[in-house]
């Protein structure tokens, strides 16, 4: 089964600068792929990385929540890619030649102790007259000199062995002070070797990143080397920076027989890393499950993927049959991480991306998530200080309300609909209609004065059979705003219990859990009215809300359910929202 990194390569950094090497590193390859002299050609945030958020609304901005990037292509498993980057406060420019300058001489010596030429070096500034510094010398005897302004650096090297499979050498000084002519011996038989594998004998290695941030005066400064989960040996050269001014991780990924794994440690002190071994036991790491659902039937061959969500580093992707499952054993002692889930791409959709970001793991815990799946509707990001879904700002209006997420809300990163439609109503007159994009519109009002609005969004999805209609229609009264301001819309979610083909037995009472998010949440809701139909809408039954659910009698095979629900919140703005055909009985 075909593995893949997941990238996020740099927190924010319009000035940084990545560099791409040529060396040869064991079960990764020689070639260097291109990703761009600066960061921007990637993306304007890492973290946001290949982002699919189109057509986004004045006045709202994808959060945290709909952060949507796409898996690293399998080529790119031919790259040793090492980067060094820089942040920093505006600051005014410093003439190098009115600086003090100072001469800084590098040797690089591979393991037999000789001169070698098989290296890559990186001299980045952080402050003084320095923080606009960025060198990558080279020369082919193995010593460089290079006359610098005084100030503190980030220096790196890899120094590569001609012998395959021996292996990369990374040194890290994470402090250089340059205030007189100096030399650094950057020395392959100094480093040590990061051994981290997982509980299972028979796993193969797949690759690894190691990140290195360093902080001081104000500045952070970055480097990272991509490699293979192998093979890595790193020192720690010069005096150690300020307590916790640096923050080292390393992130190794392992393909086992029935579950794969990512293996990561951070760390943060004085000093870069300068080796070291782990060997968890399967008792000491945490479960992550990624269930694909299959809703129409039609099979195809996705990808899973697991990614740390904090810092610099790379994910690991897998290949996923649908229905089915993938299962990765993850260490808890880095810190929380991010699962995703993209759809097999067919001639008529492209492939649909979901995130599940930011999860706590316990060792010898698992967490499941199943994406894609059946019913799909209306859903709010619960998060404390998400982005809203609707926004009045002056005489503008903004939606952006993810129309048809997954049965567990996963916001599809380019839902697949047959025709979407977004309209809105001042006082019963008509003020603008949007079509394509699901849940998305922005309109400008043309008065400021109160007014009762009627927001409705439409989406048709699915085809035959397998066809749904999904419409909600909030009422609010709103007048023009000085800041953007939060519209009261509130969304009822149905999450059934359904197999991955997003189906339920027929003929059986089946427990249905509603749950209301947005302002009528919790002591927000007047009034909940829910109704089911077993007949596409054509007629309707009430279903009493009690304990958070209602019961459902589901039909024979082959027939479907829809859901509606009626909502006032306690300052009277409603919704009215009707789930067509959302699910089918087996």
């Amino acid at each position: 089964m075909n593995k893949t990194p997941t990238q996020r390569l740099m927190p924010q950094n319009p000035g940084s600068n990545i560099q791409n090497i040529g060396s040869s590193t064991q079960n990764i390859g020689s070639s260097t792929q291109n990703f761009g002299s600066d960061t921007q050609d990637i993306g304007s945030s890492v973290r946001d990385l290949g982002s699919k958020i189109p057509n986004t609304p004045s006045g709202i901005r994808p959060g945290k929540g709909s952060r949507i990037r796409p898996a690293l292509p399998a080529l790119a498993l031919a790259a040793a890619l090492t980067a060094t980057a820089f942040t920093a406060p505006p600051a005014a420019p410093h003439s190098l030649a009115q600086s003090e300058t100072f001469t800084l001489t590098l040797r690089h010596l591979d393991r037999e102790g000789a001169p070698t030429d098989a290296y890559s070096t990186r001299v980045v500034g952080i402050s003084g007259a320095a923080e606009a510094v960025k060198e990558s010398p080279h020369d082919a005897s193995g010593t460089v000199t290079l006359r610098l302004p005084k100030g503190r650096y980030l220096l790196d090297s890899e120094l590569s062995s001609p012998t395959k499979g021996s292996g990369t050498d990374w040194l890290v000084q994470p402090r250089l002070d340059l205030d007189h002519d100096t030399t650094v011996t950057l020395d392959a038989r100094t480093t040590s070797p990061v051994d981290v594998r997982p509980p299972e004998p028979g796993a193969r290695p797949e690759h690894a990143m190691s990140f290195v941030e360093v902080r001081h005066d104000g500045r952070t400064r970055y480097a990272n080397l991509m490699s293979s989960a192998v093979g890595l040996r790193v020192a720690h050269l010069g005096p150690a920076a300020e307590p916790g001014s640096v923050t080292a991780s390393f992130d190794a990924y392992w393909a086992g027989e029935r579950a794969d794994y990512g293996l990561g440690y951070r760390f943060t002190s004085g000093r870069a890393l300068a080796g070291f071994v782990r060997r968890p036991a399967a008792g000491d790491l945490a479960t992550l499950k990624v269930r694909a659902a299959d809703r129409d039937g039609t099979g195809g061959v996705g990808s899973a993927a697991i990614q740390p969500s904090e810092g610099t580093t790379l994910g690991l992707g897998a290949e996923l049959v649908r229905p089915g499952t993938a299962t990765f054993h993850v260490t808890p002692e880095r810190g929380a991480w991010d699962l995703s889930y993209t759809t097999p791409g067919t001639p008529e959709a492209p492939p649909n991306l979901y995130e599940a970001p930011d999860l706590p793991v316990r060792a010898g815990a698992t967490t499941t998530h199943t994406f894609d799946n059946a019913v799909l509707g209306p859903a709010l990001d619960p998060t404390p200080g998400a982005t809203p879904a609707g926004v009045r700002d002056g005489d503008r209006l903004a939606l952006d309300v993810p129309l048809l997420a997954d049965g567990e809300g996963h916001t599809p990163s380019d839902p697949a609909v047959r025709s979407a439609t977004t309209t809105l109503h001042r006082d019963g007159v008509l003020v603008g209609t949007h079509r394509g994009d699901p849940g998305r519109a922005s309109f400008t009002l043309g008065t400021p004065a109160q007014a009762r609005y009627r927001l409705t969004a439409t989406a048709l999805h699915g085809t035959g059979t397998r066809a749904g209609r999904t419409t909600a229609v909030w009422s609010f009264d709103s007048a023009a705003t000085t800041t953007p301001t939060a519209l009261p819309l509130s969304v009822v979610r149905f999450t059934p219990p359904l197999d991955l083909g997003g189906t339920a037995p027929a003929g059986t009472e089946l427990r249905v859990p509603v749950t209301v998010q947005g302002p009528a949440a919790g002591a927000g809701t007047r009034a909940l009215r829910v109704r089911t139909s077993v007949d596409g809408g054509g007629t309707w039954t009430d279903a009493p809300v009690v304990n958070g659910a209602v019961v459902v009698r589901n039909p024979a095979a082959g027939g479907t359910v829809s859901f509606r629900a009626t909502l006032t919140d306690v300052r009277g703005n409603t919704l009215d929202q009707i789930l067509g055909n959302a699910y089918r009985t087996r």
